[in-house]
């Protein structure tokens, strides 16, 4: 039993202070470390919670938000049904703008009728 380990309150370590202040400042910088690593891995973390809720906030449609979009639809739908009616309407003024071209040329030639008409009665 010789090679027993005797430790009690009165033992004494020799050691030299500058292996001392190594060993302090190790557990110091690695306790700084470890507490600045939870720290920033805390405040990533809350952030990211943050971001979420606002994502999920902002993604969130409430029935007013529908109800815009729903007149929004309908305001297309009828503007598009607009534009179908003007389209037809323009489709109807270029004909019926050759229509009139066709009256006026049809009166034209009925007068000149007219007139040839009442040149040969005069004639007799």
């Amino acid at each position: 039993m010789k090679n027993q380990l005797d430790i009690s309150d009165k033992s004494k370590i020799s050691m030299p202070i500058a292996n001392l202040f190594m060993v302090v400042a190790l557990v110091a910088s690695s306790v700084f470390g470890y507490s600045s690593l939870t720290n920033r891995i805390t405040t990533l973390e809350t952030s990211d919670q943050l971001m979420q809720s606002d994502l999920l906030k902002k993604a969130e449609q409430t029935p007013k938000n529908l109800e815009l979009f729903m007149l929004i639809e309908e305001l297309y739908k009828q503007s598009d049904k607009h534009q179908e009616l003007l389209d037809k309407n323009i489709h109807t003024q270029v004909k019926l703008d050759h229509i009139a071209i066709q009256l006026d040329k049809a009166l034209n030639d009925i007068e000149e009728l007219k007139d040839k008409v009442r040149n040969n009665g005069n004639s007799h």
